[in-house]
Order: structure tokens, then C-alpha cells, then sequence
């Protein structure tokens, strides 16, 4: 589980595909506090670390992960958002974060609000997910808020830490983003639909 709280951005190195498969080796300030087996969100997108040498780590992503994300968009030299799973001590700072990506969403607008920064996100609401006002969404592993919540779209403003210390600051509109939905809605959402 993770939390939407972003500790570091890494710099994919290399892509080697493989079968229908993507290898990607990714380039950190935490790999080398990193180990095989551990769970790392990469942009929102829970895989599992292959190898780790130095200040670079391995994972790799399936096909149904590479359709399902934006991952498959990467190219060498992308800033992929990484966060390690929470620890069971932890705090708690963010919303509960599965890793699973719901569907990509894409950027309709960006604007500058004297030092923040407001995205308009829209996505394919027939897949049946849904956002509430004031309710929470992971864009590319960002736990945020949103507002002006619409049937496929609602904003998130975003503060200039986040900004700065993710690779927002890198999209624009037009750009594809993973959006992983709040569970507690999902389940909701799932019952409402029974009846």
C-alpha cells in the first residue's frame, strides 16, 4: 500500500522490450535503499523491483500494465514520480494508494494562479469511475484533491512544492496521466451499482 506521497523522482536510463513485456531501468536517489522484490510505485503503478546496481534499479511491466498506464509513453530520459511502499509504523500522510491504475486521464489545461498551479484533468467516466468534490485521486502516484468534480473531468491545484518535486512540471495539456481512483468511492460506487 502507499500513500500518494511522492519521495523522489528517477530518470528512466534504458527500455528493453521483451515479448509483450517492458524492462525498464530507472535511475534514483533511493535505489541503492532499494531491494529485489520490493514494491515501488512508479508514477502511480506499484511494480516490483528486478535488480538493483549502485544508483539504479530494475523493474518490469506487463502488457495489460503498459495498456492499462501511461508507462508504455516512457522513453529514456523520462522523470518517473517514485514511492516505496508505507511502512506499518509510518504516518500516514496522503490516502490509501493501491498502485493499480484505474485509466489514464488526460490534461485539458494548466494554469498559473500567482504561484500555483490549477490542471484540468478529463477521463472516459463510461469505465465507470467517478470523483466526488473534495474527495481524493492519485495523478502519476500524487495523492490530491479535487474540486469542480464533473461527470469526466475535475481540477487539482497543485502547490509549488509538489510542482517542483514531481514530474508535473514536466506535462502540459494534451499530456496522458495515470489516474488511480479513491477506493472508498470505488466500493461505494460498486454497491450503488448492485441496486
Amino acid at each position: 500500500m502507499f500513500t500518494g506521497i511522492i519521495e523522489t523522482i528517477g530518470r528512466i536510463k534504458s527500455i528493453k522490450t521483451e515479448g509483450s513485456n517492458r524492462e525498464f531501468e530507472i535511475e534514483s536517489t533511493i535505489a541503492s535503499e532499494l531491494k529485489i522484490d520490493q514494491s515501488v510505485a512508479h508514477n502511480g503503478v506499484c511494480l516490483t523491483v528486478t535488480s538493483v546496481n549502485n544508483d539504479r534499479h530494475t523493474v518490469v511491466a506487463i502488457d495489460e500494465t503498459l495498456q492499462k498506464s501511461s508507462l508504455g509513453l516512457l522513453q529514456p530520459g523520462s522523470k518517473v514520480n517514485l514511492e516505496r511502499c508505507m511502512l506499518n509504523n509510518g504516518r500516514f500522510d496522503g490516502h490509501i494508494v493501491q498502485g493499480h491504475v484505474d485509466q489514464t486521464g488526460q490534461i485539458k489545461s494548466v494554469q498559473e494562479e500567482e504561484g500555483s498551479w490549477l490542471y484540468t484533468i478529463e477521463y472516459d467516466a463510461s469505465l465507470g469511475n467517478v470523483t466526488v468534490e473534495k474527495g481524493s485521486i492519485t495523478i502519476n502516484g500524487i495523492s490530491l484533491t479535487c474540486f469542480e468534480s464533473k461527470v469526466n473531468s475535475f481540477k487539482v491545484a497543485i502547490i509549488p512544492y509538489t510542482y517542483e518535486h514531481t514530474n508535473l512540471h514536466e506535462l502540459g495539456t494534451g499530456d496522458a496521466v495515470n489516474l488511480e481512483f479513491d477506493i472508498i468511492g470505488k466500493y461505494v460506487q460498486r454497491l450503488l451499482d448492485k441496486n
